[in-house]
């Protein structure tokens, strides 16, 4: 069995589970819940960084992050399931470095809130992370991606950064990007994965 370390509210955990989903490896995946803050952790042994995901193969070993889990899954499901061959790949990986993107500028701004005092939090560095995202939405909103029969990672990945700012920040984004909203709504019909893992807390 397969330990994937994770959060429930993670973006970059839910990529991993909805790709098994879409893989049909879900049943072979038990999940673990982390706590990144607590020092006695064994996520800090399992990952050297202490961060999540982390998945923990049959053997012991560890892979991270969820870029490099992903790639396994596909892998280990035949490949070219959600990470496709030939030159199609490298569209899927740039649209999915995007969107981890936007969850990394997110969560640097959520992390900003909830570990530092008020008097110390820098709106500069908010703004800054602020205009990553406010640019990457600009982009997609101009060009959003295809679905096709099955999700890609591109799109998988895109649909759980596009959560997680309705998760984090009540949506905000919506307002400014209809051709997104459009296009996630098309995506969480037509993908069931993408609502059995919202976060329910």
């Amino acid at each position: 069995m397969l330990v994937l370390r994770s959060s429930p509210a993670s973006p970059f955990g839910r990529k991993v589970k909805m790709a098994a989903l879409e893989l049909g490896l879900m049943d072979r995946i038990e999940i673990v819940v982390a706590d990144t803050t607590d020092p006695a952790e064994s996520l800090r042994q399992q990952n050297p960084l202490g961060k999540i995901p982390t998945l923990v193969l049959e053997d012991g070993t560890t892979l991270f992050d969820s870029r490099v889990i992903v790639d396994y899954l596909d892998h280990l499901s035949g490949g070219g399931r959600i990470i496709p061959a030939g030159t199609a790949r490298f569209a899927q990986l740039r649209l999915q470095a995007l969107a981890d993107g936007i969850c990394d500028a997110a969560l640097l701004q959520v992390y900003e809130g909830r570990f530092r005092p008020e008097e110390r939090r820098d709106a500069n560095w908010l703004a800054h992370q602020d205009g990553k995202i406010t640019r990457a939405l600009t982009t997609l909103e101009a060009n959003p991606p295809v679905l096709k029969d099955r999700p890609q990672i591109g799109e998988i990945a895109l649909a759980c950064a596009l959560g997680y700012l309705d998760l984090r920040f009540a949506g905000k984004w919506r307002a400014a990007h209809p051709r997104l909203v459009a296009w996630l709504d098309d995506f969480a019909t037509r993908v069931p994965a993408f609502e059995s893992t919202r976060f329910k807390g």
